[in-house]
């Protein structure tokens, strides 16, 4: 089971940054910036924070406490970012730090115990925890996008009205077993 967790884990990691990059393609940073009611986040907010819980997860990942001193987290609610390239700057870097620690993970691995504020995680219940997170931060981010671009939007998943033309291209391939994310652009 390692191999195939790891391995559509990475696959899955890779599909939700994907996702990130292709909602940052059609927004400009004013866009970014927006903020639908106070208190609320802006998409440079939600990036903020990921990329600081990214590079705090993911830092010596097997051998520190993923909650790194150096990390200030009520600062990543603070929108200091001062046009899109540093934004996008900070995203390549912190997606950079998890794909380096999961692309060199091992199968045996997978049972070792790491450490998230001091609550031991199995690497495989980590990975899990960090999948799940960011997945819920970037459906935001996508969502936030979708408000913003309204009929400008160019959909990442089934456009509506097409979900028989989807059908049909799909049946008409043989069975196979790969990853959903293997046919994606």
């Amino acid at each position: 089971m390692g191999s195939t967790f790891l391995s559509s884990s990475i696959k899955l990691f890779y599909y939700y940054k994907s996702l990130g990059d292709k909602t940052f393609e059609q927004l400009s940073f004013e866009e970014l910036q927006k903020e639908f009611a106070e208190d609320s986040n802006s998409i440079n907010i939600i990036v903020k924070h990921l990329t600081g819980n990214m590079l705090s997860r993911w830092t010596n990942f097997l051998t520190e406490d993923g909650e790194k001193s150096w990390r200030n987290r009520d600062l990543e609610f603070k929108d200091t970012y001062k046009s899109k390239e540093e934004i996008l700057n900070d995203w390549v870097i912190s997606w950079n730090c998890v794909f380096k620690a999961l692309e060199s993970l091992k199968d045996d691995d997978l049972e070792q115990i790491i450490y998230i504020r001091n609550q031991g995680h199995t690497v495989t219940e980590a990975i899990n925890r960090q999948l799940a997170h960011y997945s819920y931060h970037i459906g935001q981010i996508v969502f936030l996008g979708k408000l913003i671009k309204g009929s400008q939007w160019k959909s990442l998943s089934i456009p509506k009205g097409k979900s028989e033309d989807f059908n049909v291209e799909k049946f008409s391939k043989e069975k196979s077993k790969r990853h959903f994310t293997d046919d994606l652009q």
